[in-house]
């Protein structure tokens, strides 16, 4: 890791396995964030909870750049404060994945970017729409939440909470993508199908041409298919990714 930034870091043997591996997995978000360009320097972020501690929960340092976060240097921070940049961490940041988190005990990680496509998608009236097989993973799973500015005021996240229901996803209108998953794998990989949906049908719709809408009933064969698949083979490609990132910087684990 490259700072000069004077950093706060947890050993690893001062803290429970799981909560490691919970620092390993999170880490390993922002890394492969920064790794596909969807990172914004020290903006956005992404959430673990805490194993053990089910009102605590992970967060980057909000001065830190992505490729600097490690597993020791990340922040633990209890949902039930009111925080902002004084304790360390970003004050949207924190208010938005501490509504989510705090809302959705099903949901042990939050992803949130503001990617140019991701973004452009938001804008659109009509939304996400079912014409390829990313897109397909969030058909009735994906809600929307209308643009109040910057994510700092605490009284917005029951109405984000509203907007996110039950679902894998949440497109906060004129602003960026959000996903939330069990693991740190669901949510990452999520993102990373939604953004490739959002370019799809971008690209789709830039064409002018008639663009081919799946069928209703397909759709939800498909999203029950991919739900069925992350909850369990697919978890095999999780540590692919992980070791992708060891050939780039075998140093993020520390």
């Amino acid at each position: 890791m490259n700072t000069h930034v004077k950093l706060a870091t947890v050993a690893q043997s001062d803290i429970s396995p799981g909560e490691w591996q919970a620092r390993i997995d999170l880490a390993a978000t922002y890394r492969l964030i920064a790794h596909y360009g969807w990172g914004d320097v020290i903006y956005n972020h992404s959430s673990m909870r805490v194993p053990g501690e089910e009102r605590k929960f992970l967060i980057k340092r909000h001065e830190l750049l992505y490729t600097e976060v490690t597993p020791s240097n990340l922040v633990k921070v209890s949902m039930d404060d009111d925080l902002d940049e004084s304790a360390g961490v970003n004050r949207p940041g924190f208010t938005l994945h501490g509504g989510v988190l705090s809302a959705r005990p099903d949901v042990n990680c939050a992803v949130h970017v503001h990617t140019e496509t991701g973004m452009a998608l938001s804008g659109l009236e009509h939304g996400l729409r079912m014409v390829s097989q990313p897109a397909v993973r969030f058909y009735n799973r994906v809600g929307y939440h209308d643009y109040e500015g910057i994510t700092e005021d605490f009284s917005e996240r029951a109405r984000i909470n509203k907007a996110l229901g039950k679902n894998r996803a949440l497109i906060l209108r004129n602003h960026g993508l959000l996903t939330v998953g069990k693991t740190a794998r669901e949510a990452f990989v999520l993102m990373k199908a939604l953004i490739e949906a959002a370019t799809i049908q971008l690209k789709m719709e830039a064409t002018g041409g008639a663009l081919i809408e799946i069928p209703a009933e397909i759709c939800e064969k498909v999203a029950h298919q991919y739900e069925h698949h992350d909850s369990g083979r697919g978890s095999a490609d999780w540590p692919a990714y992980l070791r992708m990132l060891d050939a780039i910087d075998a140093g993020w684990r520390n």
